[in-house]
């Protein structure tokens, strides 16, 4: 059995503070796939740094096979004392799912982890042990397809102490369970439900967080490539390569950039190209339509756009209504960054080395934009925790 891994997160940053208190790191392993997210006593600056320590040491020494006990005790070497409690304080929560299937789980101190199973929340079997006088929960279990996990920081269920009614006390668990229950769907990405928490916690809070608050949400779906085109070659010998390569995999979505590039596919494939006449967007050209293609985009200028959202979407994925709604947007750019961001665990670029004259002016564009693009995209995408490979022709 394989298994992929849609995971995302959301933070909201402590009311009157500019930097989170806390921190997540998605990494990637030949077999697994690693969420750390780590939060740091207090708020702000302080808080800040020992999140972000906690969460590099933790990842850098698990990646290299150091065990429980030698990252509890490193952490609490390195991480500076609190001159008040005396101690060197950061909880953390560690999640690894391996391409089996098998997941492995520790707890230290933040709320537990929401398991959804099928829609309903499922109870994962955990054992206690201490190290370094630190409490820590342990849960070895299977994940399937379909399977939903959330992740959190004490933001979340300390949501409304001193200012809600209904929450005077704080979000019990088993509320923001509930919660997170009534949002699961099979077809709702990760980032969808992210951000729903999150949206409910700002709501508690009435807009004004009293703590710094993160919801990561792992979801167990099928696997999902995309194949993405663009610029020509540099010998138009390869026209017909870069074609039968970019078509290969009839699993995966297909997205072509540029003009230059649609033509070459249509006459390479023998396959008609129809511009859309429906200009939603004046800033950003319309799209057009290919059988057998998914999506077909002007280039730099619906690239420097997506390359924008993704941007707005990996800040700290601090994302409200007002990006769902650009996302959902029916304009080229906006439905090429919703299919990377939502439909997307594997990106493969096709990339043309030729330049387009058009493009080499100064007074349009800098020489080589379409390259810069590339290259921030595959940064952008590989930040958002998934693999990105690239072929140049």
């Amino acid at each position: 059995m394989g298994i992929t891994v849609d995971v995302t997160f959301k933070s909201l940053v402590k009311y009157s503070e500019i930097l989170c208190g806390d921190k997540v790191e998605l990494l990637k392993t030949e077999d697994s796939d690693v969420v750390i997210l780590a939060d740091g006593m207090g708020s702000g600056v302080k808080a800040n740094i020992l999140s972000t320590l906690t969460a590099k040491i933790l990842g850098t020494m698990f990646l290299n096979g150091a065990t429980l006990e030698e990252c509890v005790e490193t952490i609490g070497q390195t991480l500076p004392l609190c001159q008040v409690r005396k101690v060197a304080y950061a909880t953390f929560s560690i999640l690894q799912i391996f391409n089996s299937g098998e997941a492995y789980l520790v707890e230290y101190d933040n709320p537990g982890c929401i398991f959804l199973r099928d829609g309903h929340m499922a109870e994962l079997e955990k054992r206690t042990r201490t190290v370094k006088d630190k409490v820590i929960a342990e849960s070895r279990f299977q994940v399937q397809k379909g399977d939903a996990l959330v992740l959190m920081s004490d933001g979340v269920t300390h949501a409304g102490v001193g200012k809600s009614r209904q929450f005077c006390f704080g979000w019990p668990w088993e509320e923001v369970a509930k919660f997170a229950e009534g949002q699961y769907k099979s077809t709702v990405s990760a980032v969808r439900m992210a951000a729903g928490l999150c949206d409910e916690c700002s709501r508690i809070y009435e807009g004004k967080p009293g703590d710094d608050t993160t919801v990561v949400v792992a979801r167990i779906i099928d696997k999902k490539p995309v194949h993405l085109m663009t610029g020509p070659p540099v010998s138009r010998d390869d026209d017909e390569v870069i074609t039968e390569d970019f078509m290969k995999d009839e699993t995966a979505k297909h997205i072509v950039s540029g003009g230059t590039s649609a033509t070459i596919l249509s006459r390479e494939l023998g396959r008609p190209l129809r511009v859309s006449m429906d200009y939603t967007d004046p800033e950003i050209p319309p799209i057009a339509y290919m059988e057998g293609v998914d999506l077909v985009t002007e280039g730099v200028i619906t690239l420097r756009r997506v390359v924008e959202l993704l941007t707005s979407y990996v800040k700290e994925c601090d994302l409200d209504s007002g990006f769902f709604e650009e996302l959902d947007k029916n304009n080229g750019a906006s439905m090429m960054a919703k299919i990377l961001i939502e439909d997307c665990t594997e990106l493969k670029l096709f990339v043309g080395r030729a330049f387009n004259g058009a493009y080499q002016n100064p007074g349009l564009f800098e020489l080589g934009i379409r390259q810069n693009l590339v290259k921030q995209l595959m940064e952008i995408v590989e930040r958002m925790g998934k693999k990105v490979t690239a072929t140049y022709y």
